[in-house]
């Protein structure tokens, strides 16, 4: 293999198919002493005349009547399989996407791309999965993992693309109708209510219990869950108050009887983007899937370029 010019094959079919070295050298853009040049060489390596030049053209050897199919398909594998790209029907495809989500995220991405997926790709499915963001890069470079989109601040690396969605702030949630708030909240009200704070692993959750720390902010603490997804009616049903993300809390709003309250203190904000790997970078499924989630939850004038992080050193 490595002294044999695979650009010989391309000769030998153009010859196969014309029976003419005239019409093959027109077809590859050769001069015709080239081609028999070539041909001579194609010869010598597979020690057979291939092609004897009859009074009805260049008539194939058995050997060449051998090699011919073997040929075209490698020719036609070279053209279909290396130099096309590949493409991406959303329409007939069958592609499982698995996505890194939070709990949150499951909350408020899930549901609107779904109903998005069953119009535009009825066969896609998706696989949302939960990952410590140690393992998260591993796993995009993998390949174990299409996207991850929320709030994922440890997500760094020289491979890895990020592009921001959006900004999202922080609310509070009680319930309708409660006896102490209507409409909104005072600093004192907030401070004397009873809260339920969600102890999970995300890190919009550091961020807000941080600074709230900083601010020396002591709440009064009667409940503590391991999730997000028990809020909605614990909150409906007594006259608790929850700090969430917006986006969580515009979902809640509408799956139980809450109000969602702008909370009386500044709390900070965080970013919300999408994450992928170099290596998915320009997959036309990976690429297709990353616009899908851009056109539904972007929130930007204009479209940011994504931009590859830096790996944070220790």
């Amino acid at each position: 293999m490595a002294a044999f010019d695979l650009n010989l094959l391309r000769i030998f079919d153009a010859v196969w198919r014309h029976r003419n070295l005239s019409r093959a050298a027109t077809e590859l853009e050769l001069t015709q002493s080239t081609l028999s040049h070539a041909l001579g060489r194609l010869r010598e390596q597979l020690d057979d005349p291939l092609f004897v030049r009859t009074g009805h053209g260049m008539q194939p050897s058995a050997r060449a009547v051998q090699l011919a199919p073997v040929v075209e398909s490698l020719l036609t594998s070279v053209r279909d399989r290396v130099l096309t790209a590949p493409e991406f029907d959303p329409q007939t495809s069958r592609r499982t996407f698995t996505i890194a989500m939070t709990d949150v995220g499951e909350i408020a991405f899930l549901p609107r791309l779904l109903h998005e997926l069953t119009m535009v790709a009825p066969q896609v499915s998706v696989h949302a999965v939960s990952i410590r963001p140690q393992d998260l890069v591993a796993d995009l470079a993998s390949g174990k993992v299409d996207l991850a989109v929320g709030y994922f601040p440890d997500l760094q690396g020289a491979d890895t693309f990020q592009q921001r969605l959006y900004t999202e702030g922080f609310v509070c949630l009680v319930r309708q109708g409660h006896p102490l708030v209507h409409g909104e909240i005072t600093r004192e009200q907030f401070l004397g209510m009873s809260h339920v704070i969600v102890e999970t692993e995300e890190r919009h959750r550091e961020l807000a219990e941080q600074h709230l720390k900083s601010e020396h902010v002591a709440r009064r603490e009667a409940l503590r869950l391991p999730h997000f997804f028990s809020i909605a009616p614990v909150i409906a049903a007594t006259d608790l108050i929850v700090t969430v993300p917006e986006a969580l809390a515009e979902v809640l709003s509408r799956l139980a009887s809450v109000q969602v309250l702008r909370p009386p203190l500044k709390l900070p904000s965080f970013e919300v983007k999408q994450h992928w790997h170099l290596c998915q970078h320009h997959e036309p499924a990976n690429r297709w899937l990353r616009e899908t989630v851009w056109n539904l939850f972007n929130r930007q004038t204009s479209e940011p370029r994504p931009r590859r992080t830096r790996k944070v050193s220790a």
